[in-house]
């Protein structure tokens, strides 16, 4: 079945390209242009993918460790406590 009319996507393309490690729309859409032209295909996408179709999604999602994960934490910003209590310390080895 169709997924996308306006490049004539199917579904097995999608579930092709995620087997082979596109886990969001953004990248079925960078590896064969569905979801890019009027959008209206872009929720079912979403729906075959699924929330369990990406090992990276899985990784961040159950907090396990493993190449997004640093020190115990998903990477992402640092908590102020955390940037203001290091500050003084990166300053005076600048300088």
């Amino acid at each position: 079945m169709y997924v996308c009319s306006c490049f004539g996507i199917t579904e097995q393309q999608v579930r092709d390209h995620a087997d082979t490690g596109a886990c969001t729309p953004r990248e079925i859409a960078s590896a064969c242009k569905a979801g890019t032209d009027c959008g209206n295909c872009v929720r079912r996408i979403q729906a075959l993918l699924g929330r369990g179709a990406c090992p990276r999604r899985a990784v961040v999602d159950t907090g396990a460790s493993g190449p997004l994960a640093s020190e115990g934490r998903a990477p992402g910003p640092q908590p102020v406590a955390e940037v203001a209590a290091a500050a003084p310390a990166a300053l005076s080895e600048a300088a």
